[in-house]
């Protein structure tokens, strides 16, 4: 007997739908729906897929979501964060399922009697950081603790990168394997982790300030910096024995002086700017936002007209030294000429966006640095579990993934994320108890966690575990 077809509505076109289309899209029973602001965005990506077709759809109209979510069996939801809630509000009301790959924000977390009141499941957290690295934590914790294994301490790091080898002339050693606005405004979140047993909080402005050296394997210079809240991950892994739980991010070495400097520069503000103007150069909006934060008259009064070429370059150098505060000569060399290397100190006229910086420079970032056909990416993520045994010996475990993207099929982002939402998706849609149960859900139990790590296993996404005496 045939099963009945199911009609999955996909939000968001962008670099992990099509993995994830492609996977839903093996079972016959579905028929796939992509929908975008832009028509012409879904169509492209529907047309390579059967029983897929696209639409048009504003997230942020409430009527719009209302009229094709009600249409549906089960909505995932790849567009920002900020849309999820509308997203799952607009579900409750249909009695359609949701999934998301995004953390489980207070706004969901609040619509979680909802959810259950109208007999859905809104499963979150189910790409890769989050998602591939709660199926391996947990794994590695529910083995520790049957052999009678206490974790101590628990460190959790991901980047999604490029390989070392790429990065040369690269000022950043980064590329935008997603949206450059997102990536950068990641690394100004502020931080909350256990360490030692003592609850430690990083403001969103020290946070590149804290990343420090962090070894995983040969071959890479990384640093890591915590991200977010890793709090409630002692609760959410079980593992009330651990005294440090930090989970974060990866970064090359040099990557977060960088980002702060352009921090400390005006270029990751987001609020509009009356002086913002098309006809600008760059080097007159960095010079108006540095004067617009300057307490010296000198600076606030200073006319890039008034003075030749060569005089307002070097004063505005100067400048910027002043405002930066670089670590030294080095550093401080190193970043000026990655800034020359953007063209943002340049007299070439800038092509303004969003009316704010922060728009301004990830336009120009997206076509300096995103991955070109044929470039690989990198998914680095690894768990450390600091692990006392009975007998009071300490071990440090490990769980590595190295996923290198593949350029004639997904970068190794779009892989590890989209297949990954695809088989939780799917796994929901056949009925598995542990993953279509109603209310918001997250893969923090092994009865969640197993049946997705074998599927994404079996494409390509594995985390390998080694052992080292410590």
């Amino acid at each position: 007997m045939s099963r009945p077809s199911k009609k999955v509505l996909i939000l968001g076109s962008g670099m992990v739908a099509p993995p994830c289309v492609e996977y839903l899209t093996r079972n016959p029973n579905n028929q796939i729906t992509i929908a975008c602001r832009t028509l012409a965005t879904a169509e492209k990506l529907a047309s390579g897929f059967p029983r897929t077709k696209a639409i048009s759809l504003d997230v942020s109209s409430a009527d719009h979501l209302d009229k094709h979510v009600s249409t549906h069996d089960v909505v995932i939801s790849l567009v920002p964060y900020i849309y999820h809630e509308g997203v799952i509000k607009s579900a409750v009301k249909s009695k359609t399922q949701v999934v998301t790959t995004s953390y489980v924000s207070e706004a969901i977390r609040a619509l979680d009697h909802a959810a259950k009141n109208a007999g859905i499941t809104v499963l979150n957290e189910v790409g890769v950081d989050p998602g591939v690295d709660h199926l391996y934590a947990i794994k590695k914790i529910d083995e520790i603790h049957a052999k009678g294994g206490k974790i101590r301490e628990f460190y959790s790091y991901c980047g999604g990168l490029m390989p070392p080898s790429d990065c040369a002339d690269n000022p950043l050693g980064f590329k935008f394997s997603w949206s450059p606005r997102g990536a950068l405004l990641s690394q100004r979140n502020s931080a909350k982790f256990l360490q030692d047993g003592k609850t430690v909080e990083i403001s969103s402005a020290e946070l590149m300030t804290k990343a420090i050296p962090y070894y995983v394997m040969d071959g890479y210079d990384f640093v890591a910096y915590p991200n977010r809240d890793s709090v409630p991950f002692r609760e959410f892994y079980n593992i009330p024995e651990a005294h440090t739980v930090i989970r974060g991010s990866l970064r090359y070495s040099g990557n977060p002086a960088f980002v702060q400097a352009l921090a400390n520069l005006g270029w990751l503000e987001q609020d509009k700017k009356d002086w913002l103007k098309d006809g600008m150069t760059w080097a007159e909006i960095q010079q108006q936002a540095l004067q617009a934060s300057a307490t010296d008259e000198k600076y606030a009064s200073h006319s890039y007209a008034e003075n030749n070429e060569l005089t307002s370059y070097i004063s505005l150098i100067s400048r910027i030294k002043e405002v930066a505060k670089f670590g030294g000569e080095a550093e401080s060399e190193r970043i000026i000429s990655g800034m020359k290397w953007m063209g943002i100190l340049s007299s070439e006229k800038a092509t303004i966006a969003g009316e704010n910086l922060l728009d301004t420079l990830c336009a120009r970032l997206e076509k300096l640095m995103s991955f070109k056909p044929g470039e690989k990416d990198l998914v680095m993520l690894q768990h450390k579990f600091v692990v006392e045994w009975p007998n009071g010996q300490k071990e440090t475990m490990t769980s590595t993934l190295e996923l290198l993207g593949d350029p004639k099929r997904y970068s190794g982002m779009a892989l590890s994320v989209g297949v990954t939402c695809g088989i939780a998706t799917q796994l929901m849609m056949d009925g598995h108890p542990a993953l279509s149960k109603p209310g918001v859900l997250a893969p923090y139990k092994k009865e969640m966690c197993d049946p997705i790590r074998a599927l994404v296993e079996k494409e390509g996404v594995k985390m390998v575990e080694a052992t080292a005496k410590s």
